[in-house]
């Protein structure tokens, strides 16, 4: 028998499958009032930010329930861990492991961490409540039809894909582990025997002898080191087939029987399968993972083709955005406030008379400026920081959206504007995903502006590049010139005051 995952991931979904079920009653109460909580409410919150709802499941070493942060009344899936188990268990670093993969793996069809908290006792993963129930229980009324099953396999390999890229390979992918929310998205969940490529051995290989038997690669089973990503392909055919027909393709009471099957590929498609989709099941299902198809073959694949729409999403505050094409538009902010004396160009005139109103930039005070000193900086106890510029302007805000503009435009990003942020979104798909860079509009004084700009996401050392070949050299003419010995600062004097 295959060995039981020790920290098996709990399913975040409410056991009834029903997306339209209300939260439980404990909840519903809250929720309808204010996030202000009272005090009597305080003594049963989590780290005095989270309202615990009622039991969603539990497992060897976890309990999940139901939450609520009071101060934006979201749900969410609180996973309570137990320390002292997984300290005599020596499961310390899978945990770490895990928190570290989830981290990695933010993607819309990917069950979201929200943060770690603990006490002394226990260990608090707060998650994305998703309602919808497992995609198992859509399976178990039966089969599906084709194109609702194709849905589902594509939103699958989005989101696998995306995994594997960051060098993180799930290792027991099945119906079970897979959610649907409350739109029918499908979240993949459950990275508890997840593997990185830094495990790999000297061979290339994995050795961990892992996964659900129905749903294992014959590679797994011969136990002589296997790719992983070539498992969780296999795997995912195995989901596939299993969508489209309503059952297992290789199933067997006797499951020694059924790992027979499964090395030596005997299975059989039905005769409502059509031919493109048993060709691309022949080719998913391949014995031999050299042969087996990949993902990328797999994206040009017809059958699969069929209505695929790439997905787009953007991170911001640590959040995950989807994306949909009509979300890009040129005429997002409106800059009308600003009062700068200084001359607008004709195309500043015309952005800001399409535009309808918004609030001003976000004024700083001398507590922001402390903050933003690097000696206070708090960024290095983050993972992925990123790399930050900072400087003083006297341009307009129209006249430094305009730049950033110009500066994509070069280089073929998206333009993203909400407030007073810019989000330049490159396309190409890097090892840590498309680079994005953020910047942010700040005023000191009627006259001046800081503008903050870092690397939202991406690889590093795509961003430095392209922070010394176009982002430096295109904002240097919004820069207000550094003062020379003798000079006054381009930050306000003290008599000028801060708004």
């Amino acid at each position: 028998m295959l060995k039981e995952n020790p920290i098996q991931e709990l399913q975040l979904q409410n056991p009834n499958p029903n997306p339209n079920q209300n939260p439980p009653k404990i909840l519903t109460t809250m929720a309808a009032n204010s996030p202000t909580t009272t005090r009597k409410e305080g003594e049963f919150l989590l780290l005095g930010r989270y309202e615990i709802g009622k039991l969603l499941g539990h497992g060897t070493f976890s309990k999940v329930y139901l939450g609520r942060n009071v101060k934006t009344n979201e749900f969410v899936a609180i996973k309570v861990i137990d320390k002292e188990q997984i300290l005599k268990g020596g499961l310390i670093s899978h945990i770490k492991r895990e928190i570290s993969i989830l981290r990695r793996v933010r993607h819309p069809n990917i069950v979201q961490l929200f943060e770690v908290m603990a006490t002394k006792a226990k260990i608090f993963f707060v998650m994305e409540y998703v309602k919808g129930g497992e995609l198992f229980n859509k399976v178990a009324k039966g089969r599906l039809k084709e194109e609702i099953a194709r849905n589902y396999f594509q939103q699958l390999i989005s989101a696998v894909g995306f995994c594997h890229a960051r060098g993180v390979f799930h290792r027991d992918l099945k119906p079970e582990n897979i959610l649907l929310d409350e739109d029918g998205n499908l979240k993949v969940s459950d990275f508890g025997l997840s593997a990185i490529s830094e495990q790999i051995r000297g061979d290339g290989l994995f050795h961990t002898f892992c996964g659900t038997p129905a749903y294992v690669a014959p590679e797994v089973l011969g136990r002589k080191g296997y790719e992983a990503a070539k498992v969780d392909i296999w795997s995912c055919g195995v989901i596939l087939f299993v969508l489209m027909a309503g059952y297992l393709p290789f199933h067997d009471q006797n499951v020694m029987v059924m790992y027979k099957k499964i090395y030596r590929g005997e299975f059989r498609c039905p005769r409502w399968f059509s031919p493109e989709l048993s060709r691309l099941l022949k080719r998913l299902l391949q014995t031999n993972p050299v042969t087996r198809i990949t993902i990328p073959e797999l994206m040009e694949n017809r059958w699969f083709k069929k209505g695929f729409k790439n997905i787009k999403f953007y991170l911001e505050d640590d959040k995950l955005f989807s994306v949909k094409d009509e979300d890009f538009k040129d005429d997002d902010i409106d800059y009308s406030s600003d009062q700068s004396s200084r001359p607008e160009s004709p195309t500043e005139v015309d952005t800001r008379k399409r535009l309808t109103t918004m609030p001003r930039p976000a004024s700083l005070n001398a507590f922001d400026l402390i903050s933003f000193s690097p000696g206070f900086s708090l960024s290095g106890l983050f993972e992925d920081a990123g790399e930050e510029l900072r400087f003083v302007s006297g341009a307009t805000v129209p006249h430094i959206i305009s730049k950033l503009e110009e500066i994509a435009k070069g280089v073929s990003f998206k333009v993203r504007k909400k407030d007073f942020r810019v989000s330049l979104e490159g396309s190409r798909e890097g090892v840590k995903g498309p680079l994005t860079i953020g910047a942010e509009i700040f005023e000191l004084t009627p006259n001046l502006r800081m503008i903050e700009v870092k690397k939202n996401a991406g690889d590093k050392g795509e961003y430095d590049e392209f922070f010394d070949r176009e982002l430096r050299p295109g904002l240097r003419t919004l820069m207000l010139p550094a003062p020379i010995s003798g000079e006054s600062s381009v930050l306000p004097s003290e008599t000028e005051s801060l708004k």
